[in-house]
């Protein structure tokens, strides 16, 4: 029987299609154009705001910061906060929103959750919710009501696709056929640029929480400036949206396994990376359920 969290995972095409849909009639509770908007979470949820923040500023829709919850810069003035969190239970968050006079909007996958008390506005996104521990479709999905927003925008970046191409590639990815020496590899280095970058920490925690295995994540020109000293035969390197020139050739040179596959989607190459982090907890005798010193939801008493 396949782990819960696989079977979560794969219900990403028709996650992200939905939310699609959703996004008009959400229209009024998500960023504005011109507004200056600062997009919070923790753990999974701030690299998912990392990733839209880039998406936003990029296509010229507004300033956008994205911020772990905990380090919110209370001095700073902004128009709207966007609070991503599956459970609406993560205590920095609903702290800091409590906190703010700043309007603010909730997305969550939890109706009646404490969050929804004082969030001015919310998008419920319950159809992606998860039972597992380690967050899978809820943080995409919601990534992919904020792209799908910025599409009807007509304020999505150059070259990024829509929300049904990535939805395409998604069941791509729940397709594709896990090599056996990257499921056995010694250790992950995931690359993204731009956007992609905020994936890129994404897969690397699906790792870590899963599998316990040692991954690390970086811009891709920073690879160059002393952590591709790691790469080695048995590693491997995982690029989300492309690398930069000659560093393909770079890693190569030290043995490495390069994954690198431009020409597919970056959310649904995270589908592919959440794959693997199942597949490298199942190869270990670990049960990608039940991480490690973790809990669904970080709760300080």
């Amino acid at each position: 029987m396949s782990s819960l969290t696989a079977q979560e995972l794969a219900t990403q095409p028709a996650n992200w299609r939905q939310a699609a849909a959703l996004a008009a009639a959400s229209s009024a509770a998500l960023p504005q154009r011109g507004e200056r908007v600062a997009v919070v979470g923790c753990g999974t949820s701030w690299f998912m705001a990392q990733a839209y923040a880039v998406l936003r500023e990029s296509g010229g829709h507004g300033e956008t910061d994205a911020l772990a919850a905990s380090e919110f810069p209370l001095g700073r003035h902004y128009d709207r906060i966007v609070a991503i969190t599956r459970s609406g239970t993560t205590t920095e968050v609903i702290e800091l929103l409590d906190r703010l006079k700043t309007p603010s909007t909730v997305l969550t996958g939890t109706p009646g959750s404490p969050v929804l008390e004082v969030a001015d506005q919310h998008v419920m996104l319950e159809f992606a919710d998860e039972h597992s521990v380690v967050q899978t479709r809820f943080a995409t999905t919601a990534l992919a009501l904020l792209r799908a927003h910025l599409e009807l925008e007509e304020a999505l970046p150059a070259g990024v696709a829509t929300v049904a191409k990535a939805a395409e590639d998604a069941e791509r990815a729940l397709a594709w056929e896990l090599p056996a020496a990257l499921v056995a590899a010694e250790q992950v280095s995931f690359l993204g640029r731009g956007w992609t970058y905020g994936l890129a920490q994404e897969a690397g925690l699906k790792m870590r929480e899963a599998a316990g295995a040692w991954t690390e994540s970086y811009p891709a020109m920073e690879y160059r400036h002393g952590p591709i000293a790691i790469a080695a035969p048995g590693r491997a390197v995982w690029a989300f949206g492309g690398l930069p020139e000659g560093l393909p050739e770079q890693i190569g040179a030290t043995g490495a396994d390069l994954l690198d596959e431009p020409g597919l989607d970056p959310m649904a190459d995270l589908v592919r990376a959440q794959r693997l982090a199942v597949a490298t907890a199942e190869a270990r005798g670990l049960n990608p359920d039940e991480p490690r010193a973790l809990t669904r939801s970080i709760i300080l008493v």
